[in-house]
């Protein structure tokens, strides 16, 4: 099965990598959650987002939000919902739907859920606050070579998960163009999901957990919550 190939597992937790546009996602997690019969499912989500998600309305900001998030995080997720929307209309897959099967699978089984991510409005505000001059020039450049064709080109399959080496290239690529984008959209997070998924480990010990989080954020995260149990037989 494709999905073994990002199969990370530590003690009584799975971590899936995902694509939150790829179909390929939506049936391996569901493959998952059939196969290793979980207690918890630890899903890459808030609260508000789940709302959204299972609702189907979206995460919506108002004009009104600006003065919450910033006008750089507003126009960020703005953006960014856009994009993926007429990304995952070019795949037929509506965006987070591998995090909608796992909600419904687990509703109806009965599995408990546990949302691992920061709320999306500190997020957008931690956003608007660092993003620097030089990034947004960065970014401007950035797009205007995606939209002439110049620039270091990146093949992904929008169907699939990207390879982990894909993975590790576009966010190398972050990291160096963007820190202050890097340091917010995933160091930080992926310390509070790290963190969430080892105290979930530590209070439900014999319980399996399944943590569906996007693939940029398997890796790390396993580390850091392999870091956490480390630092936990030291003291």
């Amino acid at each position: 099965m494709a999905a073994c190939n990002r199969k990370n597992s530590f003690r009584n937790l799975i971590i899936i990598g995902t694509s939150h546009i790829a179909r390929q996602s939506v049936r391996e997690v569901r493959e998952f959650i059939k196969n290793e019969s979980p207690d918890i499912i630890a899903l890459e989500l808030d609260r508000e987002r789940l709302s959204a998600l299972v609702s189907d309305k979206g995460t919506r900001l108002r004009l009104a939000d600006i003065k919450k998030v910033g006008v750089k995080g507003f126009v960020f997720a703005v953006l960014g919902a856009w994009i993926q929307k007429k990304l995952g209309r070019s795949v037929g897959v509506v965006p987070g739907a591998e995090m909608k099967e796992a909600v419904k699978i687990a509703r109806k089984h009965n599995i408990k859920v546990a949302l691992i991510d920061q709320n999306i409005r500190v997020t957008l505000k931690r956003f608007s606050e660092s993003l620097s001059w030089k990034e947004k020039w960065n970014l401007l450049v950035d797009i205007i070579k995606a939209f002439f064709g110049g620039g270091e080109k990146i093949s992904v399959d929008l169907r699939k998960v990207p390879e982990e080496k894909v993975v590790k290239t576009l966010i190398k690529k972050v990291k160096r163009r963007y820190p202050n984008i890097y340091k917010v959209l995933i160091e930080e997070r992926n310390n509070i999901m790290a963190h969430r998924l080892h105290n979930l480990m530590v209070n439900h010990p014999y319980e399996r957990i399944i943590a569906v989080v996007g693939a940029g954020h398997a890796e790390e995260l396993l580390m850091l919550v392999r870091k956490a149990y480390k630092q936990d037989s030291n003291t």
